[in-house]
């Protein structure tokens, strides 16, 4: 079984965000880029699929600026077999990245193609529904857990509102992983090493046949509002008092 993983590189989780002055968008200069967390997962679970003898190859895909070609480095690093670097300098948005990745899976014929719930940058939360869509798939969205009971079919919890859901799939499926489906490895020195020697093949969006003009246009992006201290308060009369008076609530 061929696993197809989708990678993002995104702004490291610890790192300080700022608004370009002109408030058109997130300044990305100088600043630490890793692999988003979710796609993390969605490689370690790959990787231990593999490990279980499931799956036979997998295939690390990231869509974005050169710079990504590191993040791809970094899957392969983990366990992932070899590399499809989608070259675009532009801000691919959900939509185009779920064509691009239609156009991969036609071209490689997985069985299944994992993808973190969302990236922390966007957090969109809408290539694999998307994708699944317009591919006529089955999709299992924020698995905790996967397990593959009969042949040809994957058992998927899905972390919902309520609790839990248990779905069966038909293969091929797309499946997003959320937090709680494992906790991804470190790579190590030697694999790192053997990365680099790992194939990682270069496309266009051109050459997949992919329009990716954009479908949504950002009006404005500004940071939250900075928060007031808080005040402590001798008695609850004060407390209903400035809920009434004062936040307008009651």
């Amino acid at each position: 079984m061929r696993v197809l993983v989708g990678i993002k590189r995104v702004i490291d989780y610890a790192a300080k965000i700022r608004v370009k002055p002109d408030g058109s968008g997130v300044d990305k200069a100088n600043v630490k880029m890793s692999m988003n967390p979710f796609c993390e997962i969605a490689v370690e679970e790959a990787v231990r699929l593999k490990e279980q003898g499931v799956a036979k190859e997998i295939i690390a895909v990231s869509m974005g600026p050169q710079a990504s070609q590191d993040t791809i480095r970094t899957a392969l690093a983990m366990g992932a077999d070899r590399g499809i670097h989608v070259l675009s300098d532009a801000e691919l948005q959900p939509m185009a990245v779920a064509k691009l990745f239609k156009a991969l899976v036609t071209k490689e014929d997985p069985k299944i193609v994992l993808l973190g719930k969302q990236a922390i940058d966007d957090d969109c939360n809408q290539t694999g529904q998307m994708l699944a869509a317009i591919l006529s798939w089955p999709q299992g969205t924020f698995a905790s857990q996967v397990s593959f009971p009969a042949e040809e079919h994957v058992q998927v919890t899905r972390e919902v509102d309520g609790g839990l859901e248990t779905v069966s799939l038909k293969l091929p499926a797309v499946i997003t992983t959320d937090l709680r489906l494992n906790e991804p490895r470190y790579a190590t020195l030697p694999n790192i090493m053997k990365a680099k020697k790992k194939k990682i093949e270069k496309v266009t969006p051109e050459e997949l046949g992919v329009d990716c003009t954009d479908q949504i246009e950002i009006l404005e992006v500004r940071e939250p509002e900075s928060r007031k201290g808080g005040e402590v308060l001798e008695s609850v009369d004060q407390l209903v008092d400035k809920l009434k008076n004062e936040a307008g609530v009651i």
